[in-house]
């Protein structure tokens, strides 16, 4: 018998499971919107590198339960994100490889997913698997992205401190002190 062919944009995760299927490929870093608009905006998304991606299905009965539809996803890709010190962009690789669990509705999903370390998702009737994909890779995005070392020295430390403004300022608690004082020390 001839393997059935699963389409990644409309995936039959039930069919896909039962079948043990794998599938593979890649995807231009503009054909992910949400990714590309992280960019830093003098990186062009058409220039990176394609998304890697994997998926794998599976179906897993433990003992005592019924069948249980699994799905093993990996990604790669790598971005250039705008760094938080120097403002130039800096290049990001970023690496996903999660296990989801999928289930016959939302409600038991929110349920399984609140007392489970697993990913839990409702079970579609066709599953975007790039959009799955671009989730989790948004969700790898660096909070602070930055370069370990600036490829340029930055502004402000450049400043010796003989150059350095020396004013001092005043304590901020000197006020607090002299009403202190003058209630007679009592506080």
């Amino acid at each position: 018998m001839k393997p059935r062919s699963f389409d990644p944009l409309k995936l039959d995760v039930g069919a896909f499971a039962r079948e043990g299927a794998s599938l593979e490929g890649e995807w231009p870093a503009p054909s992910l919107p949400r990714l590309a608009e992280a960019a830093a905006p003098e990186s062009d998304p058409a220039q990176w590198p394609p998304v890697r991606w994997s998926a794998q299905g599976e179906i897993r009965t433990p003992k005592g339960g019924e069948a249980q539809i699994w799905l093993a996803l990996s990604a790669q890709a790598q971005v250039s994100l705008t760094c938080q010190r120097c403002l130039k962009p800096v290049r990001e690789d970023l690496e996903v490889s999660r296990w989801f669990r999928f289930v016959r509705d939302e409600d038991q999903a929110a349920e399984l997913d609140m007392d489970s370390e697993d990913d839990v998702l409702s079970l579609p009737r066709h599953l975007d698997l790039r959009e799955l994909v671009e989730d989790e890779l948004l969700l790898e995005l660096p909070v602070v992205p930055r370069h370990e070392e600036c490829p340029e020295p930055l502004p402000h430390a450049n400043i010796d401190e003989e150059e350095a403004p020396s004013q001092e300022r005043p304590n901020p608690f000197a006020a607090l002190a002299a009403l202190k004082k003058g209630a007679g020390g009592k506080a």
